[in-house]
């Protein structure tokens, strides 16, 4: 990413971009409550970049805000990641998917009793969310989600 972290509020219709830009380490707050007047209120409160399918906010004098043109969410991360110059490199899997809260590790005596014995048996690594208590490893799903942005950033 640059030097500066771009950091976004994202409509409510942009929930899959959203985890996908989290996915590479980005801020991005999101949610039902950010449409109209409350993600212009939020982008100018936390000084975030809009990223908005609704193409009536720009009459209500929002600051800077990038229109996604696409539904389709590889689409709208490919337009996002070249408007904002992004990369995928030592951010991928800091955040959390669901809340945004920056992962913290964890070592294996901690998840022991979180996890199925297989993926404590196959596992080394571990992140979790302290904010909504989610856990993550680098699973089949990551591995995933790898391959598909290889796909739609390749290097």
């Amino acid at each position: 990413m640059n030097d500066k972290e771009i950091t976004f509020a994202a409509d409510r219709m942009l929930g899959r971009l959203a985890k996908w830009l989290r996915m590479l380490g980005c801020d991005v707050t999101c949610g039902r409550h950010l449409s109209g007047h409350g993600l212009i209120r939020a982008a100018r409160t936390e000084g975030r970049l809009i990223l908005t399918r609704d193409r009536s906010l720009r009459r209500k004098q929002p600051p800077p805000l990038l229109f996604i043109e696409s539904n389709d969410y590889v689409e709208q991360l490919r337009q996002v990641m070249g408007a904002c110059d992004l990369r995928p490199g030592a951010g991928l899997f800091t955040r959390c998917l669901v809340c945004n809260s920056r992962l913290e590790p964890r070592e294996k005596d901690f998840v022991e009793k979180l996890v199925p014995p297989h993926v404590l048996a196959t596992q080394e690594r571990f992140s979790w969310c302290g904010r909504c208590q989610k856990l993550y490893w680098p699973a089949t799903h990551q591995h995933k989600m790898l391959d598909a942005l290889g796909k739609i950033a390749p290097p």
